[in-house]
């Protein structure tokens, strides 16, 4: 499993038009799921995320959670995160889980950064065409992969 931890100062996203989830201050997560990705992994990863210090205090500019912010959360799902480059210079999709494996797993992680945050999450919706809108804080940008730990 794999995320792009964005700290934004806002973020959105829109199907067709409309907007189906935004935040003003905290985090933007770019999911990405694995063919191999296991309840084990969603738990591992929402714990990572919901607990990740990249926020200042006046101790230092990368001392505190989302939680002691008080900041929002927005999740999209990206499969490309799982692209393999390897060969040739048109990505392979193969890493990722199809629909049926990885949106099961997409809302669990929703539902267990929710959990770990307090706070309701905000989508955007599995599947769809999306416009991801966001304003980085910093830049912050932190990549996450259940492989590496």
């Amino acid at each position: 499993m794999k995320a792009v931890v964005q700290r934004v100062k806002s973020a959105s996203v829109r199907v067709n038009q409309e907007i189906v989830g935004a935040i003003d201050h905290g985090l933007l997560v770019l999911l990405g799921i694995s063919v191999n990705d296991t309840p084990k992994q969603v738990l591992q990863l929402s714990r990572k995320v919901a607990n990740l210090r990249i926020f200042a205090d006046q101790n230092a500019p990368m001392n505190i959670d989302v939680k002691a912010v008080g900041g929002d959360v927005l999740v999209v799902s990206q499969f490309t995160l799982h692209a393999q480059t390897k060969k040739g210079n048109r990505p392979s999709f193969i890493e990722a889980a199809a629909g049926e494996k990885a949106e099961p797993l997409y809302l669990e992680f929703i539902r267990c950064l929710q959990l770990e945050t307090g706070r309701t999450i905000q989508t955007g919706r599995f599947g769809a065409d999306m416009s991801v809108a966001l304003v980085n804080d910093g830049p912050v940008t932190i990549i996450l992969d259940t492989d590496q730990y």
